[in-house]
């Protein structure tokens, strides 16, 4: 250690904040490379938003999805992503990720304990629109067994409940059918008893479930890196400044276990902490709804909110400022748990099932029911709605649920006792248990069903697009998404939400943090939502905040990597 050095208290190469996929693969790239590094984890435990997401990744490309025979181009990707940006389009940012993303995929497979897999059928967001793709490019993180994490599976975030069954199980689309079928199909009762058994066996020996699936599996194929490396995570850690030395980004300031630690780090710092979601200061300053007085609840549960992006900005990052939208929105209703706790649930797919309306506060539908959570939030705030109602029948109900109702045979009975789920055996009932006008909602549920006989919204279109069908009821016709309500009826209240920021720290096609002069702070790195959107706040498909960051990530940790050899 040089006399320079020994100012700090440890010294890194390379010194990563936030300990989410975006974080993990920037350290375990650089790492691979040939740097020293260090990740920093304020929460008491790893994973962050990551760990609660759907773990999927949007690639356009990739070679998953080319092995497999489907075909996809650089030119339909990019067609895509600016026609929805428009005037939010950063052509240099979208050419370096339709370039690296599949770069990305091949080197963590080959390199980690990262495995991917492609979706054959699903469909990007807005699927109507030029360039969009049906299917291959959301990748998923393959199925991972926790107990490959050994000590260490005791630290990794768990999962949301609103996700999993019977306290911690993890299922996905495999698992449905027989699920469904556990009382009809001896070859099902004998999948779900195989699958309940290992479950309570991984409850009484790890306290958790050990089948990890989704953010989960992401997460832990990427700390199993982490671990085998021995690169060093330090959790309870958070960011409190960044050191700057004749103009570059030479260390860090941090609060470890309630003291002052000062890391120094030769090759710089990566922010990677997960933007500002928690913040209520800078929701309202960012998010015009909350500014208008409308509530807002973020589905990331760690304590996000925004202090390395200060740290940056004190440095002469450029200030943060809101292209599209300032988060990805996702509709969400509020659960009180057993605690008495009040969460956000996700309101991902109910809302496309045939029997299902959205109205506001007046009784009047405002857009299309099933399309992405993303693009329904936006349509909250272009109708400057204070919240919503999502309404159903009883068929629905017991067939699909409704936000954290489940459906039958589990009982809804507390939902109804606790006012989470409003019952009325007539609309006009409904209307008058969540206080809209019951004229309005009666004619609105009218018009609505006299359209749905026929397979037909003529308002707004439901159902019209192969993303919204998918969402919908396969199989169900002449459109998987309409049918006539027929009563009793049933409502839940709809809130604004959001699953991650999208205004963050600007940066250049190597994942350089910029000033206010446009010019690249040295030794500064952002990847990740703490990296402003690379889409300009719009939503593709699914993944699109985990495969920018992932791919970003992978820049950074070369990037890095390459200065160090060029020294």
């Amino acid at each position: 250690m040089n006399s320079q050095e020994a100012q700090y208290d440890e010294v890194y190469d390379l010194v990563v904040v936030g300990s989410g996929a975006a974080g993990m693969a920037a350290a375990i790239t650089a790492s691979l490379g040939g740097l020293d590094v260090l990740i920093i984890e304020k929460a008491s435990q790893y994973g962050g938003t990551s760990a609660i997401s759907g773990g999927a990744s949007w690639i356009p490309n990739n070679p998953k999805m080319r092995a497999a025979g489907m075909q996809d181009s650089y030119d339909s990707a990019y067609i895509y992503i600016e026609t929805l940006a428009g005037e939010y389009f950063k052509p240099e940012l979208i050419q370096t990720f339709l370039e690296k993303g599949p770069e990305m995929v091949s080197f963590f497979e080959s390199n980690t304990e990262l495995r991917f897999q492609h979706r054959d059928y699903s469909p990007d967001y807005q699927s109507d629109k030029p360039g969009a793709a049906t299917g291959g490019r959301t990748l998923d993180a393959a199925l991972y067994d926790g107990r490959e994490l050994k000590s260490h599976l005791a630290d990794l975030c768990p999962p949301l409940g609103d996700i999993t069954l019977f306290n911690g199980l993890m299922v996905n689309h495999d698992d449905f059918p027989h699920l469904f079928n556990v009382t009809r199909s001896i070859k099902s009762f004998w999948y779900v008893t195989r699958l309940l058994g290992n479950h309570i066996v991984s409850l009484l020996r790890y306290g958790r479930g050990t089948r990890l699936l989704f953010g989960q599996a992401l997460v832990a194929r990427l700390a199993k890196t982490v671990f085998d490396r021995e690169i060093p995570l330090k959790l309870n850690t958070g960011l409190t400044d960044l050191i700057e030395e004749d103009g570059a980004v030479t260390g860090l300031v941090v609060e470890h276990q309630g003291q002052e630690m000062r890391l120094g780090a030769r090759r710089g710092v990566v922010l990677a902490s997960g933007g500002f979601s928690q913040s209520a200061e800078k929701r309202a300053a960012r998010m015009p709804h909350v500014g208008g007085g409308a509530e807002h609840h973020t589905l990331v549960r760690s304590a996000n909110i925004g202090e390395a992006q200060d740290a940056a900005v004190k440095v002469g990052a450029k200030d943060i400022s809101v292209s599209a939208n300032a988060a990805f929105w996702m509709p969400v209703t509020l659960v009180t748990d057993g605690d008495e706790t009040v969460v956000p649930h996700t309101n991902l797919i109910d809302r496309a099932k045939p029997g299902v309306i959205a109205v506001n506060e007046e009784g009047l539908r405002f857009t299309n029911e099933a399309i992405s959570y993303h693009n329904f939030g936006e349509a909250m705030i272009a109708n400057g709605l204070k919240h919503a109602w999502l309404i159903c029948d009883q068929t629905m109900l017991k067939k699909f649920g409704l936000g954290a109702v489940r459906p039958a045979p589990i009982p809804y009975k507390k939902h109804l006792a606790s006012g989470y789920l409003k019952h009325g055996e007539t609309i006009a009932a409904l209307a008058s248990e969540i206080g809209v006008p019951a004229n309005q909602l009666s004619e609105t549920l009218e018009g609505f069903n006299a359209d749905a006989a026929h397979g037909i919204d003529r308002e707004f279109g439901k159902g019209s697009t192969a993303y919204q069908r998918l969402m919908g009821d396969p199989g169900h016709q002449p459109n998987e998404c309409l049918r006539p309500l027929e009563g009793p009826f049933y409502a839940v209240k709809l809130q604004h939400g959001d699953i991650g920021t999208a205004c963050g720290l600007t940066a250049n096609i190597h994942g350089q943090v910029l000033s206010e002069r446009g010019l690249p702070i040295e030794g500064l790195y952002t990847c990740g939502n703490e990296m402003d959107s690379i889409m300009g706040g719009v939503y593709p498909g699914g993944g699109t905040t985990l495969g920018p960051g992932l791919t970003f990530a992978y820049i950074v940790g070369k990037h890095a990597a390459e200065q160090k050899s060029k020294q």
